[in-house]
């Protein structure tokens, strides 16, 4: 089998989930596989984040491959900070090789292909794929020559493609957004493509397009449409679609219209992870039953769908949904399992309960209603998973209690959970103005300070020097980006 056709079987008609920040690590993951997902990305993990000072290793106790930061990658004052607080060496990456094997892709940022190679090496056994990020447009991605600033660089992004596909033995692909006109984007994916693209993710957004306004389909249809002519023969890859698929109905309906090989969720999946679950499966899975993660016992649902029962007509009410309650709970179950850092476990609880980031259009037909009553403030009041699992009812098994706690106790966090490399501001849900409102005040500050003090001492001096000795922000994203 070629590297193509094998590209072909594992992208071909596809239900995935895409890569978002925070979000899309293990937890999320597998819940999302357990429901019927046939293909889950990575969040973009940075080239430099996996080959600098990073060691990889099996860790016995959960049965997954981990990629952890060493200690002396870190600064001094950065250890020192860490040893205060009790804060393990980060794991950059955690995959359970049982439940992900033959279905996981690496997302990676990078810019340059001497830097996307060695990352992209030192995954590629423990993954089937080899993503990269040519669509986030945030500035710090931007800036580093990463992410959509590769729209504007042709050979710079062919490049870091052709350099993949002749050193590595797994597929090669790409997710990038819509170029400024529909040719344009058209000429972009083919380029990709004769560069060894083996498959190709485009946004239905432009760089720059807020997420509140809808997705521009229509030119993604045409777009796809164009790929896919006899004109386009050169373009013989996997060509998948994402933007605004929020029911099953719209993906089927869109997938059909534009000739697309695969469909991709981001924001779907967190409003409601279940809506992997297709017609011909049963409505519960594996997550479901009484040994669950969760450890809960659960009662099989009614409402089994037969095969061939046409997914057109399961909307935004579709009876194959379970409740946002029982998704969360279900997430919680596998957060437990793989061991998840307790802040950014309620970053994904926090997402799953809101949709400020949908289309304004759509926010009538997505209900935040919870069985518990359950808020954000509630979530970000919880200060340990134990909390966090009693505030919406989930039993937590005496093994994977004891599993959790022996683990933290290991590296001297108890049971909430390895080091993380992100940052977490609980303003971000309770107070998003505020929080804004703040960043920008601090980006003033530094930037006020870079350019009036050069060399010297003093309270500016320090803001700048904490920011650059935090190597966290030279590995992965600091910042609250937005899910694409």
């Amino acid at each position: 089998m070629t590297l193509q056709e094998r590209a072909n079987r594992l992208f071909t008609d596809k239900e995935i989930l895409a890569p978002m920040v925070r979000a899309s690590s293990t937890p999320l993951r597998c819940l999302a596989l357990s429901y019927g997902c046939d293909l889950v990305y990575t969040e973009e993990i940075v080239d430099r984040a996996i080959t600098t000072s990073t060691e990889r290793t099996f860790n016995e106790t959960l049965g997954t491959i981990d990629y952890c930061k060493k200690m002396d990658s870190f600064s001094s004052k950065v250890q020192r900070r860490m040893e205060k607080n009790k804060e393990p060496p980060p794991t950059v990456l955690r995959i359970d090789p049982e439940v992900e094997r033959g279905k996981l892709i690496y997302q990676m940022g990078t810019g340059e292909p001497n830097l996307a190679l060695p990352a992209a090496l030192m995954v590629q056994k423990d993954v089937d794929g080899i993503d990269i990020n040519m669509g986030c447009p945030k500035k710090f991605s931007v800036s580093g020559g990463m992410g959509s600033a590769l729209l504007d660089d042709l050979p710079r992004a062919c490049d870091i493609i052709s350099t993949l596909r002749r050193n590595l033995s797994i597929p090669v692909s790409c997710k990038i957004r819509l170029l400024k006109d529909d040719r344009s984007t058209v000429d972009f994916v083919t380029a990709l493509v004769k560069a060894g693209a083996n498959a190709v993710a485009i946004h239905g957004r432009e760089p720059g397009d807020e997420s509140q306004k809808s997705a521009k389909l229509d030119r993604l249809t045409n777009v796809v449409r164009l790929l896919k002519s006899s004109s386009s023969s050169s373009v013989g890859v996997p060509i998948i679609i994402n933007g605004d698929l929020y029911t099953r109905n719209d993906m089927v309906n869109k997938r059909r219209e534009t000739g697309a090989d695969a469909v991709m969720l981001a924001r779907p999946a967190l409003y409601n992870t279940s809506i992997f679950i297709k017609p011909s499966s049963l409505t519960r899975t594996s997550t479901s039953t009484s040994t669950s993660p969760g450890g809960r016992d659960e009662e099989e649902e009614e409402g089994k769908m037969k095969d061939g029962e046409d997914e057109t007509r399961y909307g935004f009410d579709s009876e194959l949904l379970l409740s946002k309650t029982r998704v969360v709970q279900d997430y919680l179950g596998y957060a437990m399992r793989y061991h998840g850092n307790v802040k950014n476990i309620k970053y994904v609880v926090c997402e799953m309960m809101t949709n400020r980031r949908t289309p304004t259009s759509l926010t009538h037909h997505m209900p935040l209603r919870f069985d518990g009553g359950q808020t954000i403030a509630d979530v970000c009041a919880c200060k340990s998973m134990e909390s966090l699992c009693k505030l919406w009812d989930v039993s937590v098994s005496e093994s994977t209690r004891n599993i959790r706690q022996s683990i933290g106790e290991a590296v001297g966090v108890g049971g909430n959970g390895g080091g993380d490399l992100h940052r977490y501001d609980d303003g971000y849900f309770l107070d998003p103005k505020g929080f804004l409102q703040k960043q920008q005040q601090q980006k003033e500050t530094i930037r006020g300070c870079s350019s009036t003090i050069v060399g010297g001492k003093g309270d500016c001096d320090r803001i700048v020097s904490n920011n650059e000795d935090d190597r966290a922000r030279q590995c992965k994203r600091s910042k609250i980006d937005e899910i694409g």
